[in-house]
């Protein structure tokens, strides 16, 4: 019985570390997001607060498991505002006008950035 229990152990054991994968062990960091992408984080900042995209460039915006959304300050050319309390989810918008567009979240009113397009 002892030797049932032993070989059932190390079949377990193995079967765990194969599980793993190749990553096992590996410290490196996650890849970044995509160019042109804003992420809400929930550490209540955009990040990164400013972007800089040639005109006709979509932006994604991304949000986690912490609620946000976008208002852009009114003026000609900046995109709809993305409302609602927006969580592990994305929005994306496009900007055809040269401009400074800034925006903050309604939900958390210090999170603030800006979207350059030249």
């Amino acid at each position: 019985m002892f030797q049932f229990k032993t070989r059932l152990a190390v079949i377990s054991l193995a079967g765990a570390l194969i599980g793993c994968g190749s990553n096992y062990g590996s410290t490196a960091a996650p890849p970044p997001p995509p160019a042109n992408t804003v992420d809400a984080t929930p550490g209540e900042v955009f990040t990164p607060g400013n972007l800089h995209v040639p005109v006709g460039q979509v932006v994604t915006f991304t949000f986690g498991s912490l609620a946000h959304n976008v208002f852009f300050a009114v003026q000609a050319g900046a995109p709809a505002d993305i409302p609602g309390t927006n969580a592990n989810t994305s929005a994306t918008r496009e900007f055809n006008a040269q401009g400074t567009f800034n925006y903050t979240c309604h939900i958390h009113p210090q999170m603030h950035g800006t979207i350059v397009v030249q």
